[in-house]
């Protein structure tokens, strides 16, 4: 399975700020939408994520505080991103290895979408059940043998 198949079931609704609106407003959509994250984009260009993490480790900072703060200023100005056709059994480990629980999606320098890791765990659980009920299937059909032949020896 790869990315692209989640973005497919997803849908396309993209949720974006640019760095220099204030984190006030920044939570304001989050909270609106009820999102955990943001793609912040500069001239359409993706330049960071800003997700609840960002969010907490600010407050915890100043005291329950936003202080002012712009976007640009508490983003993940690198965050890890994959590519439609990334194979989910790549991201999962990516994401596990940087508690990453938002990751971008790429095509070039074209943003697609964002994907969690919420996303990624449905995907899994989904297609895992959809294999238990074809083999299900399959045990419950398993063709019954001919009477009359004998069964081989094995010493």
């Amino acid at each position: 399975m790869k990315v692209s198949d989640i973005m497919r079931v997803k849908g396309g609704t993209l949720y974006t700020i640019q760095p220099q609106e204030s984190l006030e407003r920044a939570i304001e959509t989050m909270s609106q939408f009820d999102i955990g994250s943001l793609a912040v984009m500069d001239h359409g260009e993706l330049v960071g994520m800003l997700t609840f993490r960002e969010v907490i480790h600010t407050l915890a900072q100043n005291g329950g505080s936003l202080g002012g703060k712009s976007v640009r200023s508490v983003m993940d100005d690198h965050p890890m991103t994959c590519t439609p056709e990334t194979e989910l059994e790549q991201v999962r480990p990516m994401m596990l290895e940087r508690h990453t629980r938002y990751m971008p999606v790429m095509d070039n320098k074209m943003l697609m979408g964002v994907i969690s890791f919420y996303d990624v765990a449905k995907a899994v659980v989904d297609s895992q059940n959809f294999e238990n009920k074809m083999l299900k299937a399959y045990i419950r059909d398993w063709p019954e043998e001919e009477t009359g032949k004998s069964e081989p020896n094995f010493p």
